[in-house]
């Protein structure tokens, strides 16, 4: 098991991972990428991006073919490509993981009693869930690969409400891997979406540990005061941090990653932590005196991931 980083495959994000010391990488952003679906000559592209990756010691864990909603009919042409070009670029390069959201069907009705716009359960569309991602995944194990479905809710406040992605949480999973016969289906399992939603992880990595496929290592805090005054539905009640600034225990996690036998690399995903992130700079034309970050132009990122790093690597066994 490798510690990876989340990236594009663009040279400078290639090197900016290897010199944070990260040996393998999660592709992001790869359906606008030279290889994604709008390029018919895509294996060239692809394979430097493999040999670029190689020459820095990176290993490719895993691509990710879009973040987004394929079951939005607007999205979903688009959305079928991109992960049938992901699959055979995953085939080509000897990668089994490819990534995204399972998507949504979004329907609402009028509740007459108070005027609103209401949500349709997503437990009514898993048939179209199923009838849309069953035939890619005939596609990706002809290749030889797998799909992970990240189980973000896309939510408010990291909460499964009004989100794009049926696969938010626990009791979807289980509907949704009981109506499919393919083996290949699974998650892309973060613990930070399951800490958001007071969830402990390690039952639930023991539980559906045949059906996890790519692991992020993303954390996340439960401020419980602020829960127990306001809430769950309360901006700032959870937040997403980086590993080892939050509340999950990474090192029972990681035997227990062990333990079941997971036979991918552990991933790092950046760009959520309140403080160690990248601060836009401030904007000159805001009033003295406004509210604004007192972080502004602070660049952290890079500490972070280096943070991260450490707090995961004292778990990681030696690389056979």
């Amino acid at each position: 098991m490798r510690l990876g980083l989340m990236t594009t495959s663009s040279l400078a994000d290639l090197e900016r991972a290897a010199e944070l010391g990260f040996r393998a990488f999660e592709w992001v952003r790869f359906a606008e990428s030279p290889a994604g679906p709008s390029n018919a000559e895509w294996k060239p592209a692809a394979e430097r991006v493999a040999a670029e990756a190689a020459a820095r010691g990176l290993r490719l864990t895993a691509i990710v073919a879009l973040y987004a909603n394929p079951l939005d009919p607007a999205q979903t042409a688009f959305a079928r490509a991109a992960f049938q070009r992901a699959i055979e670029v995953a085939a080509h390069l000897g990668v089994r993981t490819v990534a995204g959201f399972a998507g949504a069907l979004i329907q609402t009705r009028i509740n007459e009693r108070g005027g609103n716009p209401v949500y349709t359960p997503f437990e009514q569309h898993l048939p179209q869930l199923v009838a849309f991602w069953e035939p890619l995944a005939r596609l990706a194990a002809d290749h030889g690969v797998r799909l992970a479905f990240e189980h973000c809710p896309q939510g408010p406040w990291h909460l499964p409400v009004m989100g794009f992605n049926m696969l938010d949480r626990p009791a979807m999973w289980e509907r949704f891997f009981n109506a499919t016969r393919c083996e290949n289906l699974g998650l892309e399992w973060d613990p930070s979406h399951l800490l958001c939603q007071f969830i402990d992880p390690v039952p639930n990595l023991r539980k559906f540990a045949s059906r996890i496929f790519h692991v992020h290592a993303k954390d996340a805090y439960v401020d419980h005061a602020l829960l127990a005054t306001y809430g769950p539905c309360h901006p700032g009640v959870t937040e997403h941090r980086f590993p080892g600034l939050g509340q999950a225990d990474w090192g029972q996690i990681i035997h227990t990653l062990l333990r079941i036998g997971y036979d991918s690399d552990l991933t790092i995903e950046g760009w959520h932590d309140p403080v160690y992130r990248d601060h836009p700079a401030p904007d000159p034309a805001a009033p003295h005196g406004a509210s604004a970050d007192p972080l502004a132009g602070c660049h952290l990122e890079a500490t972070g991931l280096r943070l991260a790093r450490a707090t995961l690597e004292r778990y990681l066994p030696p690389e056979s």
